[in-house]
């Protein structure tokens, strides 16, 4: 059973109750779907923990690539990156050297679409979809970025499918996010419950720019 993990941002709380319910289902494979654990709490201990896991396939999300490339055109993001540390020390360039999208036993993985690790789709269809699948056609498509857990059918016969957010859910419920590919090719949603008041004190305890909207989104599930 492949366990997917998307968006996880250092939520140590969160990624050890799902590991923990993981293990009861029996996920032995795992794909890592990005945005791991830069400028947060627990950046080396989130990145250990990720590490342990058995055959397991990492590709980079857009937080991971921001370590190098630093998005000009969103200078409040630009602001966190200058004002904190990452915690992550030399895995800096580890993490930005990761494969932007794999795909494995015929479903391609992304972190934000096929065109984009930024440019994410919706829970309902939008205009320029057909854009950001960047010829991708006739397969199931996976990938994370806006936290959100949903799966419908999009443009050129692809299923959409994200995972949800491990670390920061904004769908309304606060219980963290994941999903699994059963061995016979389905897929499921999971939903993990974890200490979110723990989580959101040592976000505020980090005092960074990001802190307050971070710990907001962990207590509230939602922006």
């Amino acid at each position: 059973m492949l366990g997917l993990l998307y968006d996880i941002h250092g939520n140590l709380p969160a990624l050890d109750a799902v590991l923990a319910d993981a293990e009861r289902e029996g996920v032995d494979r795992w794909l890592l779907g990005g945005d791991y654990s830069a400028h947060c709490p627990w950046p080396l201990e989130t990145l250990t923990l990720l590490r342990s896991l058995p055959a397991s396939t990492w590709i980079r999300g857009n937080n991971e690539r921001w370590l190098r490339e630093p998005p000009l055109d969103r200078p409040e993001v630009v602001e966190v990156i200058e004002a904190s540390d990452s915690g992550l020390g030399s895995e800096e360039g580890w993490q930005y050297s990761l494969q932007a999208q794999i795909e494995l036993d015929g479903v391609l993985y992304v972190h934000g679409s096929p065109l984009s690790d930024v440019e994410s789709f919706a829970p309902r269809p939008e205009e320029a979809e057909e854009r950001m699948l960047a010829g991708v056609r006739d397969t199931t498509v996976v990938f994370g970025h806006s936290h959100q857990q949903f799966r419908r059918p999009g443009p050129n016969g692809t299923e959409l499918l994200n995972p949800g957010s491990v670390g920061m859910p904004l769908d309304g419920d606060v219980r963290a996010a994941w999903a699994v590919r059963l061995d016979g090719g389905a897929f499921e949603f999971r939903r993990t419950e974890y200490d979110t008041e723990r989580a959101a004190a040592e976000w505020r305890a980090l005092a960074s720019p990001w802190s307050e909207q971070a710990a907001s989104r962990i207590e509230r599930g939602s922006d």
